[in-house]
């Protein structure tokens, strides 16, 4: 097991919470499914309830992915402009899967769309969270070229949080893919030297690179078992902590 902490007695105050787009499709391949948001919103209340402030990042691969737009032949900036779109649309999906369950949330979008969100402005994030409420961050850092990865890593230094947990479809970062090499063995725990000098692909260089800088531990597990927030955040939970502490 890891932990987010060396030790257990140790609660992060503040969190970001990155969930790749894929994740919201559920069992399908397309799209939003509404009881898989239920199942994030419901796992991201039982954080907040326990104390703990979060914001969330979330991807934009189950709309539409800038780069895969880009390989086939649309102008890049134009396709990750189009990405940042789908992002705020998933922002806006689990927005109403948190409140339809009594969290109060609010969504800033670093491109500005006031009639649907609040835009991106720092210290209004950082109060909406002293109060309790969750905020999602949309449309990435706001220009083209940069992932939602790079989002969720400046967004986590700008707001000051304790740790950036990158919730995926596999419990952990491994030494290839598990899904298609069964001879994967899973890291408990790596050093941000070696994510970047072994190209494992957890997140891109430059979000991983801020994260040292900003020394900002990366905890990566699996979303998609119910609970696993909690006990990821309690010290007990399945995953991979990227750190050079």
């Amino acid at each position: 097991m890891s932990e987010v902490a060396p030790s257990k007695d140790h609660k992060p105050r503040r969190i970001l919470l990155k969930i790749s787009g894929e994740a919201l499709m559920g069992d399908g391949q397309f799209g939003i499914d509404q009881e898989t948001c239920l199942g994030f919103a419901r796992d991201v209340k039982a954080a907040r309830d326990s104390g703990i402030e979060l914001c969330l990042v979330i991807g934009g691969g189950n709309i539409f992915r800038g780069i895969s737009g880009a390989a086939k032949g649309m102008e890049r900036a134009t396709a990750d402009y189009m990405g940042m779109l789908a992002t705020i649309m998933n922002a806006l999906a689990l927005q109403g899967a948190l409140e339809s369950i009594g969290v109060h949330t609010r969504v800033q979008s670093a491109i500005p769309m006031q009639t649907v969100c609040e835009p991106y402005i720092r210290r209004r994030a950082i109060r909406h969270m002293e109060k309790g409420r969750i905020v999602i961050f949309a449309a990435g850092v706001g220009s083209p070229f940069f992932t939602t990865d790079s989002g969720a890593a400046l967004r986590a230094a700008e707001m000051g949080c304790d740790a950036l947990l990158k919730g995926t479809g596999v419990d952990g970062v491994y030494t290839a893919d598990p899904k298609t090499d069964p001879t994967a063995t899973r890291y408990d725990k790596l050093s941000y030297t070696e994510v970047l000098a072994k190209n494992l692909k957890v997140m891109d260089a430059s979000a991983v690179s801020m994260m040292r800088d900003s020394n900002i531990p990366i905890i990566v597990f699996n979303i998609r078992q119910p609970g696993r927030l909690a006990e990821v955040l309690a010290g007990t939970g399945v995953c991979t902590v990227i750190t050079d502490n």
